[in-house]
């Protein structure tokens, strides 16, 4: 397989073909999901929660995704590595410069910070700075507190109001826009609206591409799971076998399914 770069999530958004992100924090599944074909790793703020047993995000440090994405990428053969920016890591113009180029010295190839439409200013200068930026929008868990709880978000007038959101950042600069529990009309119209690539979790069927958490599409996941996660470890025989199947069922749409989406 070519080597995935973000004209290649381009070309598959314009010949209408989707791809598929998984979360990955280690070498050893990194070469596992790029053997099953899966084109982005995202070095996700999930770690904080799935790796570190905090009960959200925001502990996560920038070291601590540094260190991951170093690890991701001595098993990577071709995917594009995607690497979070932690909480609080974007609090002034200066620190996010630093700690984005922190992170794409260790491995990533393009960053992803949540937020909204104030992300503008940054995400112009870091592309000018030829880091490339994926823009987090709907539910961001960096704000869980301020949101209240993990909520769907963008229902009524405020979906009118993300995918203005989602072009204003693209006409920024963003590279990819991220769209979090949101409904599935919502996640089709922004994907529409933007030429950039589009990639759902919990945002419907009709983005261009779709993310799990990887503890969660394995079953291995502590506690409760979102209706948008699926176990693929139910339908396999191995783990290599479950990221085949999640890749291949992205790809071919299938998932996901109805059950797997807001309204």
């Amino acid at each position: 397989m070519n080597t995935v770069t973000i004209n290649t999530l381009r070309e598959l958004k314009e010949a209408g073909k989707k791809f598929s992100v998984l979360t990955c924090y280690d070498s050893t599944f990194s070469t596992r999901i790029n053997e099953a074909g899966i084109e982005v790793m995202l070095v996700g703020d999930s770690l904080g929660m799935v790796l570190q047993g905090h009960d959200s995000t925001l502990p996560v440090t920038v070291a601590d995704i540094a260190y991951h994405t170093q690890a991701v990428k001595r098993g990577n053969q071709h995917a594009l590595i995607m690497a979070d920016l932690p909480f609080m890591s974007d609090a002034n113009l200066a620190t996010l410069l630093e700690n984005s180029a922190q992170l794409m010295r260790a491995g990533a190839h393009l960053v992803k910070i949540e937020g909204g439409a104030w992300l503008a200013e940054g995400i112009t200068k870091l592309t000018q700075r030829g880091i490339p930026v994926c823009a987090h929008l709907g539910l961001t868990p960096q704000m869980v507190n301020q949101m209240g709880g993990y909520k769907v978000q963008g229902r009524g007038d405020a979906g009118q109001a993300l995918i203005e959101t989602a072009l204003a950042l693209e006409a920024a600069g963003a590279s990819v826009i991220l769209l979090e529990c949101v409904p599935s009309d919502l996640g089709e119209a922004v994907t529409q609206a933007v030429k950039c690539p589009v990639i759902g979790i919990g945002a419907g069927p009709k983005t261009d591409g779709q993310v799990l958490v990887l503890h969660d599409m394995l079953g291995i996941t502590v506690g409760k799971t979102a209706k948008f996660v699926k176990n693929f470890m139910l339908e396999a025989d191995s783990i290599p076998a479950a990221l085949a199947a999640y890749h291949q069922q992205v790809k071919s749409g299938t998932f996901p399914a109805k059950e797997h989406c807001f309204k």
